[in-house]
């Protein structure tokens, strides 16, 4: 809150409704007089959004979209800025523990990891029927898992056999096709990686931050923040160099005696780093243990 600044009369978006606790927060602080779009692609948080939010009537609008189309929605909507957006690309608790799709190894679910399940494939249909070379990519690409050649060729063995179609499964044929001394001495559960990649193919998670991060400037007024929540290397890899890009001033080499590139700063960063949790937070949630966000503001 302390980086979006939210204020009374503000027009602010949440491109990740979750379970609407950051979404409450800025709704709070906008009021009276501001108005508020909440958009997520998994329908069960624009219900629960529907129900927690109704007292506001009109000043809340609830979305059922992915926050890469938030250009198009505000437009369709006649908004033609905004002071505030935030973005927070991790899985809610809801979908982790209630939502019954497969984002979690610890429970014996279908395969479907699909946040939206209006997407056309599961996780199933990838684990059952991309090739191994295409697998193995996969998990070392979006999982940074580095025995990805191994859990491949174990999948597509025991595929072979009869279709992986849950979440148990799965788990199993990633952690006995792991070196067990990897696995002993992992701080995480062996599958976490492989399960990372699975769920951020399924739903392009990254192409979606990236197409997002192309458009966010043109969507801020003067003065209005961007705050992205990230959970993972890859997209806060994609969320700081863009970030710092807009901040950039003269790109011209140092040997020039002046600028003739005319480049100007477009944003300001209001987190030199990223900012993670404290030992407190992370003890209160433990969700949000490695967590990073990034801010900035549009000159």
């Amino acid at each position: 809150m302390t980086a979006l600044d939210p204020k009374p009369g503000a027009t602010f978006v949440d491109g990740t409704l979750g379970g609407g606790g950051h979404s409450a927060l800025i709704i709070d602080r906008i009021m009276p007089g501001g108005r508020f779009i909440g958009v997520d692609q998994d329908i069960d948080a624009i219900a629960n959004a529907r129900k927690r939010f109704a007292d506001h009537g009109d000043s809340v609008t609830l979305v059922h979209d992915n926050f890469e189309n938030i250009a198009a929605i505000l437009q369709e909507l006649g908004v033609g800025g905004v002071d505030g957006i935030l973005v927070d690309i991790g899985l809610s608790q809801h979908q982790l523990e209630g939502s019954g799709r497969g984002f979690s190894f610890m429970r014996d679910e279908p395969l479907d990891m699909r946040m939206d399940d209006r997407g056309d494939t599961t996780a199933e249909d990838l684990v059952n029927t991309l090739p191994e070379k295409e697998l193995a990519d996969l998990i070392f690409k979006y999982g940074e898992e580095r025995f990805s050649r191994g859990i491949a060729r174990a999948i597509v063995k025991k595929r072979q056999e009869s279709p992986i179609t849950t979440t148990a499964e799965l788990a199993d044929i990633i952690r006995y096709a792991m070196p067990a001394k990897a696995v002993a001495k992992q701080k995480i559960h062996p599958a976490t990686r492989s399960f990372q990649a699975i769920r951020i193919a399924v739903n392009r998670e990254l192409d979606r931050l990236e197409r997002f991060m192309d458009d966010f400037l043109e969507l801020l007024n003067p003065g209005g923040r961007l705050c992205v929540l990230s959970f993972h290397s890859l997209e806060d890899r994609i969320v700081k160099q863009k970030m710092k890009g807009l901040a950039t001033g003269c790109i011209c080499p140092k040997s020039f005696p002046i600028c003739t590139c005319g480049n100007e700063p477009k944003v300001k960063l209001l987190t030199r780093k990223a900012v993670r949790p404290a030992d407190d937070e992370v003890a209160e949630n433990p969700m949000a243990r490695s967590t990073r966000l990034r801010a900035c503001e549009k000159l």
